[in-house]
């Protein structure tokens, strides 16, 4: 999201074009609300706007998660907590558990090093897109 909404962003071209190929194969693109307001934090004010709007005009569905869901999450944020550098915070948390609940493993991301590391508990890795 922030790839798409941020400015001077060097892979927004990237994005973009996927975007379109999202629209024009009809994907269900979904994210978190811990995602949402990462982004939210790291765009601009008027990029924040953009993407709080886009997010309310139904542009990405945002998977609803149970408070008690929160468990599986700081689970797997343990499980990668071995220094400060590797350790996972609750918005890519909410991704991992996101694909291991719903079982699509196809993710828009910049974060490459920590998604081609992270595994689904099954052991399936991330397809990155």
């Amino acid at each position: 999201m922030v790839a798409l909404f941020g400015v001077n962003q060097p892979r927004a071209p990237h994005y973009r074009k996927l975007l379109q190929q999202a629209g024009a194969e009809l994907w269900s693109l979904a994210t978190t609300w811990p995602c949402v307001a990462e982004a939210s934090c790291l765009l601009g004010t008027p990029e924040r706007y953009t993407l709080l709007r886009w997010v309310a005009a139904s542009g990405i569905t945002v998977f609803p998660f149970a408070q008690d869901d929160l468990d599986d999450m700081v689970a797997l944020m343990r499980r990668h907590a071995e220094s400060p550098r590797t350790e996972m915070d609750l918005a890519d948390a909410s991704l991992v558990w996101l694909a291991a609940d719903s079982g699509v493993t196809r993710v828009m991301t910049m974060d490459v090093r920590d998604f081609s590391r992270y595994r689904l508990p099954d052991g399936r890795s991330f397809e990155l897109l």
